[in-house]
């Protein structure tokens, strides 16, 4: 019996394969549609698979760019014995602490390990190499190897020139001969005065970026910066023995093969982290949903198109379930054409843009030609799956429909479908409670889920809520009511077109207001360290090298890019005596004991620290540039505060009276301030209590400035720190450039500018939401007016007969266009600022409780993203009426 019955189903299923083929030939228009909107993501996303998987090289792949012709690589990592795994991949110590090597070890020294007859050559990943290029100076990419060894030979492919024999020689790649600007033979001039010969181009395929190749002759780089490995030939097989000796000396080895005796502490690969796996998840889902969305109106209409043909099969004897299977064979056969077609598609894609994905995203050469069998088969599954669940609800409808009805040509009038009303409110209920819970735990799966059930919810409002709005389409004229009639009729194809818009608007809106919240949250917590625009000169080489050159030199150089500038000198306090040449003071002014707050900020604290006035503190962290305390005489105070000069007039009285300036008033007491001296080590030296003055206006930035006395007193020496210059208006980049190439040649000056607010512009991004939202709501709209249209053509001869203006029809297109695009822009913009609304708010209600006190979210409205959103469904709109012909047809009625 349960035989039977399955041979049944195959064999209906296998008819209803064949009608669905025999239709999709038929109707070649409304298949071509359904085939581009199932390739296209599917093409897209075999793209990315066979590009990643080219793009994960195998161990082999991996190893023969790194060991080029050698049998092995050797880096002497540490003076102590060690263990690693089997492939050279990691290390740790063996019986006490890891000491890094403090000098480069010679060749000779590692060939005393190796085998007789082993031949090595010495590589070194990182060298440093900077020129001066327009005045900036710019950092290269550089490897100190032998290209003329056989070893190292293969590590690099010749494209121009010749390898460098020579240490005054160098070749560099594609990308690093256009940003020197320099051809073969032509001198390249280093910053520290060193002048090489550009002999060769050639291509490191693990880094196809500005790389430079030197020849490993050059100095050593300073201490802690050993960077020294050994590519290495061997007479026989790298045995356990030699492996072992070589661990003993503190030598890591990576060779072709697993190291023996080694294989089980390889590491095996890494389990995926569940939170990003759910966020994947939850957007492919989202990606699933708008193409089944998108995809649904065509096979609405296919049905409705074929209800004569459905009802002569009923007739014939099929029950609900045959007609079923007619129409979601529709989705299996649409769906896996539509697969095969983007498999092929992004397959050529992939090996065609192999070039363009290497040199523009990977920036390094792929590994083997394949594609990404396990992939891609899950591609096809979920293209079928979007055909089989686009086609699910054409399926159902077909299966209730009235057979009288059908084989007549009428249509009936949608059920009012309550059910789904209440299913979908609860939905949105569930989904936006799912999403401010998520936010309160800050778990973001959370409030991706709950966003997409909420807007899954919405989808199932839609058409309830198309039928509110054609119960006021009596008030409209004739033509948007015959929109909203036609919208209202044909809900199973309009309201996927207007959920697909809504889901795609909602999304931009509520990434794009939450991008432009966190965009002003971060500017009005923005606190420059400086006032906006002056320019920080700090030395590069630490403050107690040496002297820096005269305030009037420096000064001399600054005018000269920025006229009328004021340059005041710099200095920190220094011990002076320190205990041991690595020692260093920090000098820091505190509250008294009973002024200071209780609350430790690692801890979460109660809620009172965020009322204790104790803990309240008149000043902010700096965002941008940190200075330690100054040692001046009060002529640096301007230009570092910003104060009022009245204010730093007194300023500078406390100062020549020996004293100290603060910009914390709780740190004064008596007109005096508490400041204490602790050493590197973190041992504690007696302080003073010294005449203090607090600055109560200028910029709200923690600042201590100690007058020379005091810092004799205090045990304190001044040291040269840089300069501060105080500009009228702010320096511009060519400017900063200019001023840095000034300073080059006399002293080790970094130029650094005090911005005004974060360097992040989030517009791009914002117009990019927007951008992707407007080709959704175009796509959806034109396709949802081309399929009305083409399910009109009846009433439209009924509008020639009795008489219509040709332009109604135009007019009727545009009117179409206009309830997909602006009812689902509406719908969308709508649920979207919800959304941000309710992860924000949730979010501030963590955050005020929070310890220490961290400022809310504002709500920001993203004016771009609704600019565009709100321009786009009058380009659909305006599009659909200048693409639609204008002559009404006149067609033979039936009766």
């Amino acid at each position: 019996m349960n035989r039977g019955r399955v041979a049944a189903a195959l064999g209906s299923w296998r008819t209803a394969l064949r009608i669905a083929r025999r239709e999709a030939r038929r109707a070649r228009r409304r298949t071509a549609l359904v085939l581009v909107m199932i390739a296209l993501p599917v093409l897209g996303l075999t793209f990315a698979a066979v590009s990643y998987d080219m793009a994960e090289l195998t161990r082999a792949e991996r190893m023969d760019r790194q060991l080029g012709a050698a049998d092995a690589m050797l880096r002497w990592i540490d003076l102590n014995a060690i263990a690693q795994d089997a492939w050279g991949e990691g290390s740790w110590p063996v019986g006490g602490d890891s000491v890094p090597p403090t000098r480069p070890v010679t060749t000779d020294e590692v060939r005393a390990l190796l085998p007789a007859g082993s031949r090595l050559t010495r590589v070194r990943l990182w060298v440093p190499f900077e020129v001066r290029i327009d005045g900036k100076t710019t950092s290269f990419d550089a490897r100190a190897v032998d290209l003329t060894d056989p070893l190292a030979r293969p590590l690099a492919t010749l494209r121009e020139g010749r390898r460098p024999s020579r240490p005054d020689e160098i070749a560099v790649s594609p990308a690093a001969l256009r940003r020197l600007g320099a051809r073969l033979d032509e001198p390249v001039r280093t910053v520290d005065g060193t002048t090489y010969r550009v002999v060769g181009v050639v291509e490191f395929p693990d880094n196809l970026r500005e790389v430079v190749a030197l020849r490993p002759e050059i100095p050593p780089g300073p201490p802690g910066t050993i960077d020294e490995n050994w590519l290495v030939d061997l007479p026989g097989p790298l045995d356990a023995a030699l492996a072992d000796r070589l661990n003993a000396h503190g030598i890591l080895v990576s060779a072709r093969t697993p190291l023996p005796g080694r294989e089980e502490m390889a590491t095996g690969p890494d389990l995926p982290d569940a939170e990003e796996t759910g966020n994947t998840v939850l957007v492919g889902g989202l990606g699933l949903l708008e193409v089944v969305l998108l995809v649904g109106p065509a096979f609405a209409v296919g049905v409705r198109r074929r209800r004569r043909d459905l009802a002569l099969v009923a007739v014939a004897g099929g029950d609900a379930a045959h007609l079923r299977r007619i129409v979601l064979a529709d989705g299996v056969v649409l769906g896996a054409a539509g697969a095969g077609v983007g498999l092929l598609l992004g397959i050529g894609a992939a090996f065609v843009g192999r070039p363009l994905v290497e040199q523009y995203l990977m920036q390094a050469r792929l590994g083997a030609y394949r594609v990404f069998p396990t992939a891609l088969v899950a591609i096809v599954a979920v293209a079928v799956l979007a055909g089989v669940l686009a086609a699910l609800a054409p399926a159902w409808t077909a299966a209730r429909q009235d057979v009288m009805a059908g084989l007549a040509g009428r249509r009936e009038p949608p059920p009012p479908g309550r059910r789904w009303l209440v299913l979908g409110l609860l939905l949105t209920v569930a989904g936006a409670a799912l999403a401010a819970y998520g936010a309160t735990r800050t778990a973001p799966t959370g409030v991706l889920a709950g966003v997409v059930l909420g807007e899954l919810g919405l989808v199932f409002c839609t058409p309830t809520l198309i039928g509110l709005l054609a119960r006021t389409g009596r008030l409209l004229p004739l033509t948007p009511r015959l929109a909203l009639r036609d919208a209202s009729r044909n809900r199973s194809s309009a309201a996927p077109a207007i959920s697909a818009v809504m889901a795609a608007v909602a999304g931009s809106v509520a990434l794009g207001a939450y991008v432009a919240s966190d965009d002003a949250r971060q500017r009005a917590a923005w606190q420059p360290g400086l006032p906006p625009g002056h320019v920080l000169l700090q030395r590069t080489d630490g403050p107690a090298t040496g002297a820096l050159p005269a305030a009037a030199e420096v000064t001399e150089r600054v005018r000269a890019v920025l006229p009328g500038a004021t340059v005041v000198p710099l200095a920190a306090p220094e011990c002076a005596r320190p205990a041991d040449p690595e020692d260093y003071c920090v000098a820091t002014a505190v509250r008294p004991p009973e002024q200071r707050c209780p609350y430790d900020p690692m801890d979460a604290g109660p809620a009172a620290a965020r009322t204790d006035p104790r803990c309240v503190r008149p000043f902010r962290e700096p965002s941008d540039l940190y200075l330690p305390a100054i040692v001046d005489d009060g002529t640096v105070l301007p230009a570092l505060t910003g104060a009022p000069a009245e204010e730093v007039a007194a300023a500078r009285r406390t100062l020549g009276a020996g004293g100290v300036v603060v910009t914390d008033p709780g740190q004064v007491v008596d007109g005096r301030v508490r400041v204490e001296v602790s050493h590197g080590s973190g041992e504690l030296t007696a302080g003073g209590t010294l005449p203090g003055y607090a600055l109560r206006r200028g910029l709200p930035v923690d600042r201590l400035v100690i007058s020379p006395a005091a810092a004799a007193t205090l045990g304190l020496v001044p040291a040269p720190l840089g300069y501060l210059v105080d500009t009228a208006d702010a320096p511009t980049d060519r400017q900063r450039d200019a001023l840095a190439a000034e300073l080059s040649g006399i002293a080790p000056l970094a130029v650094q500018v005090a911005a005004a607010g974060p360097p992040s512009d989030q517009r791009p991004l914002l117009l990019l939401l927007a951008g992707a939202a407007g080709m959704i709501t175009l796509g959806a709209a034109a396709v949802a007016t081309g399929l009305a249209a083409a399910e009109g053509r009846r009433d439209l001869s009924t509008l020639a007969a009795v008489g219509a203006d040709p332009r109604v029809r135009r007019l009727l297109s545009l009117c179409q266009a206009g309830v997909i695009a602006v009812l689902g822009s509406v719908l969308g913009i709508l649920a979207g600022l919800g959304s941000a609304a309710i992860i924000l708010i949730s979010l501030n209600r963590r955050y005020a409780q929070s310890w220490p006190v961290e400022p809310p979210y504002p709500l920001v409205v993203p004016g771009s993203t609704l600019t565009v959103l709100v321009v786009v469904p009058l380009v659909a709109m305006v599009g659909a009426a200048l693409l639609t012909r204008s002559r009404l047809p006149v067609e033979r009625r039936l009766d």
